[in-house]
């Protein structure tokens, strides 16, 4: 949805690329940055938006755990 997140989300991908992890497009380049973009184009990546997640945190309830308010 925007050139910073398609950056993001290559850049997260090279990096795993360069830790050992396999390609998921065939692709005659052997670099990272550019094996990433392409998976990226052929559709193969996909992200999840922070604000569109509904992950919530359980809240422990605790005596000798303080809680602060803003």
């Amino acid at each position: 949805d925007s050139n910073f997140r398609y950056v993001l989300v290559a850049a997260r991908r090279s990096r795993q690329l360069q830790n050992g992890a396999e390609p998921l497009v065939p692709t005659r380049s052997r670099k990272a940055c550019r094996v990433a973009q392409e998976e990226i184009a052929a559709g193969k990546i996909a992200y999840v938006r922070p604000e569109d997640a509904k992950v919530l945190k359980p809240e422990i309830e605790a005596p000798d755990i303080p809680k602060f308010a803003p």
